[in-house]
């Protein structure tokens, strides 16, 4: 009797043993494979979008520190001409400018829940009117504009003022920033050569090619800044029935994140691979949109005018 007792709980030890080797720990060992598959796939795309917001950073500190030589420079100047008799000129140009407005999105990958920037382009129209006053730059916007785009206003009136030679200390000088659509804000620099193309046209009574628009920062010297949201911006200009987009010699790379599956040991990976190309290439064959580099307010003016 004990011997068959004996030889039952054997024989049920094998079969535990069995399972636990053969189909327990397998699956689980699935699952966990499963999970770590998940968890890497997560981190590769959360990776792509720092490295996204971590280029839209290091732009706008670079602003800022332009816009610190330019605040110097123009108390400099406005030092020179303290006792001289200012004269009010006049002017009015207006043209439609590409921008960029973000939203966050939140995306189940199960069993994870992330979050992802995404990025549309719109228009907006931007008109300068260069009117008598005490010197001052204002600036009116439909939505709200933040403290930056301001101070890119504030620089592209000191570079019409060198480009031109007018002395602009008896005249107000009106940025009026209105969106076509209804958007939370807009703030960046991104408009600053823009509108100091507006301002010097206004001065010197250029007409501007309405086909034509622009992007990029634009610094003390009037040199054409580095900018983000190049291809949203080409193809909210495209859209909006314009035939040349100007775009910063700086953002003559672009950097496109493209998916790539591997397998490792049965584990399917997928990897987010960056890939740089040509800007303008790029747009003229995705967008439709003929593209040209600019590096300063010359150049800008060669093509927009």
């Amino acid at each position: 009797m004990k011997s068959r007792i004996l030889a039952v709980l054997l024989i049920l030890s094998i079969t535990a043993n069995f399972y636990t080797l053969f189909l327990y720990q397998p699956v689980q060992q699935q699952k966990n494979l499963q999970e770590l598959e998940n968890r890497i796939n997560n981190l590769e795309r959360t990776n792509a979008e720092l490295n996204k917001q971590l280029y839209r950073d290091n732009i706008t500190l670079q602003n800022y520190a332009s816009t610190l030589d330019v605040y110097r420079q123009r108390i400099a100047l406005l030092e020179s001409k303290l006792n001289a008799t200012p004269t009010a000129l006049t002017g009015f140009t207006e043209l439609q400018a590409p921008a960029v407005i973000q939203r966050v999105e939140y995306i189940q990958d199960y069993p994870f829940i992330r979050q992802q920037v995404v990025e549309e382009g719109t228009m907006m129209n931007i008109s300068a009117e260069v009117k008598p006053g005490k010197g001052r730059v204002l600036v009116q916007t439909k939505p709200l504009m933040g403290v930056v785009f301001q101070d890119a206003a504030n620089t592209a009136v000191f570079i019409a003022q060198k480009r031109t030679g007018r002395d602009l200390s008896g005249s107000d000088i009106i940025f009026s920033i209105e969106a076509q659509s209804e958007i939370p804000s807009v703030d960046g620099p991104s408009a600053g050569a823009l509108m100091a193309l507006l301002v010097i046209s206004s001065l010197e009574n250029r007409e501007l090619k309405k086909d034509v628009t622009l992007t990029g920062t634009i610094d003390q010297d009037g040199n054409v800044g580095r900018i983000g949201g190049v291809v949203e911006k080409a193809a909210a200009a495209k859209e909006s029935g314009k035939n040349l987009f100007l775009l910063p010699s700086e953002n003559d790379k672009l950097v496109r994140y493209t998916e790539r599956t591997r397998d490792v040991y049965g584990i399917r990976i997928i990897d987010v691979v960056p890939e740089t190309i040509d800007t303008k290439e790029y747009i003229e064959a995705n967008v439709g949109i003929k593209a040209e580099y600019v590096g300063n307010i010359n150049d800008i003016l060669e093509y927009a005018s």
